[in-house]
């Protein structure tokens, strides 16, 4: 730690009130300040992990014929200090969430309508943009020619009896009427 500034032991007393020695860097500078007559600022860089490009500066008061005494201390962001981004208030913040939700909606609305209108298992279908009959649908057509085909005599006279409208557990309502 070096220090040219007259100031030093002032300045580093203070500074150590609020953060610890270890924190508080080299000596830098000592500004003369514009804007306030009789007034330093004795600027050291910061030691403290996280605060790069920061700096520690004691603004020093000095009147003519009496001792000098601390203003005001702080730690300040240099050029190439690390800052937290803009604040930006609630209402643009949830704004802009309301937004994306929204749009979030509209996509997943969009993708359940594409969904509804593709085929499902992926593949053509018989009357589609390439007018070519699918696979598909000619394994359909073949098993109706194949039920086509059958004749009476194919059908098995000693089995089950169908169900019709009026069958309830293959009992014929209308027989039972009758008798």
């Amino acid at each position: 730690m070096s220090s040219a500034s007259r100031y030093d032991e002032l300045a580093r007393s203070a500074l150590a009130e609020v953060a610890s020695p270890a924190h508080v860097g080299d000596w830098i500078e000592d500004r003369v300040r514009e804007d306030a007559a009789g007034v330093v600022d004795v600027v050291y860089s910061s030691a403290q992990a996280g605060y790069r490009g920061w700096s520690w500066v004691v603004s020093i008061a000095e009147q003519d014929d009496e001792a000098p005494s601390v203003l005001e201390l702080g730690l300040i962001p240099g050029d190439d200090a690390l800052l937290a981004p803009e604040w930006i208030p609630w209402s643009v913040r949830l704004a802009e969430w309301k937004a994306q939700q929204e749009a979030a909606a509209a996509e997943a609305a969009e993708s359940v309508d594409e969904a509804q209108t593709d085929d499902p298992d992926g593949e053509d279908d018989a009357l589609d943009e390439d007018d070519e009959p699918d696979e598909e649908d000619d394994d359909l057509d073949e098993e109706d020619d194949d039920l086509d085909d059958l004749d009476e005599d194919d059908l098995d006279d000693d089995g089950p009896r169908l169900t019709h409208g009026g069958d309830i557990d293959g009992v014929d309502i209308d027989d039972l009427d009758e008798a």
